[in-house]
């Protein structure tokens, strides 16, 4: 059964990876230690003379006003919006390149998947995300997770005469839609799916996948289709989270994000990385596409 969560903003912000808020504003990552720092202005004052150069002091400076502006932004929009997250746990085997979800019964949905062309890793394998899913050869049933998460999409027009607000506002909300995504993928692994129930990890160690398992979302170098989202939209519907779908795959709000969930011990990201004519024509073919059709979605793989 589909399970719908749904968290205010004070209920997700620990989950904040605040190094990709400032990367969003070209503030280097050595600047995000402002959110370790004690709020009151001596504290804050102290950090900013920590730097050796007036070049650091002054790009800590402006650090330092980002945050308060933020952390200003997000007790303003706590209560207010919320982030909403949908999600099922299903049966599933691989069977090949391939992901077979089973739902309702005798029904059945492939999710076709890339193998890596060009090896990457040390122990010389080319890898699949179908390799983490049970073979359908075993009898035995694997499970998969399926989710879509999404902020608030009034949050994104806030402010829209102040641009430094207006911009504030949306980077915040991307921000906030994978820290919800943090949030539901640990609620899912120690509870509703339950196959880490005594995971205890620091929020750094959460925000570092130190976990258990892996969640690629579609779009990202392990699961680039992003046609994919068609195939997830019919099995758990987008709509519990509020999100639409273009005809080209995007999904609005902007601020949302979805993908596939594995248990494996061993599931790690990767990078599918460049593809050749062969596997295009053949993942046209599982995918049920004309090779043109699939070229559109995967022009990041294409030679």
């Amino acid at each position: 059964m589909t399970k719908i969560l749904s968290f205010q903003t004070h209920e997700i912000a620990e989950f904040i990876s605040w190094s990709y808020f400032f990367y969003a504003w070209g503030i280097p990552a050595k600047f995000a230690t402002i959110t370790k720092i004690h709020h009151c202005t001596a504290c804050m004052s102290s950090w900013i003379e920590s730097f050796e150069t007036q070049k650091d002091r002054l790009r800590a400076t402006e650090a330092a006003k980002l945050y308060r502006d933020a952390i200003e932004i997000l007790n303003e929009v706590d209560g207010k919006f919320d982030y909403r997250g949908v999600f099922e746990i299903f049966d599933a085997n691989s069977q090949g390149d391939d992901i077979l979800i089973f739902y309702n019964d005798s029904h059945i949905t492939t999710i076709p998947c890339l193998r890596q062309q060009t090896n990457h890793s040390q122990d010389g394998i080319c890898l699949c995300l179908a390799d983490f899913i049970r073979p359908i050869e075993s009898g035995i049933h694997d499970k998969i997770g399926v989710f879509v998460s999404s902020n608030a999409k009034e949050m994104e027009q806030l402010y829209p005469s102040d641009d430094y607000k207006h911009m504030l506002c949306q980077t915040l909300s991307d921000r906030l839609a994978e820290a919800g995504t943090e949030k539901l993928h640990s609620l899912i692994r120690r509870k509703y799916w339950g196959y880490a129930p005594n995971e205890n990890l620091s929020i750094e160690d959460v925000l570092s996948g130190k976990y258990q398992g892996i969640r690629p979302a579609v779009g990202y170098p392990s699961l680039p289709d992003q046609s994919v989202i068609f195939i997830l939209n019919q099995l758990i519907g987008f709509s519990k989270a509020k999100v639409e779908i273009t005809e080209t795959g995007a999904m609005l709000p902007h601020s949302s994000t979805c993908g596939l969930i594995f248990a494996h011990p061993q599931a790690r990201y990767f990078n599918v990385g460049t593809i050749g004519k062969d596997q295009l024509k053949d993942y046209s073919v599982r995918r049920n596409m004309s090779v043109e059709q699939v070229k559109e979605y995967l022009r990041a793989n294409i030679v």
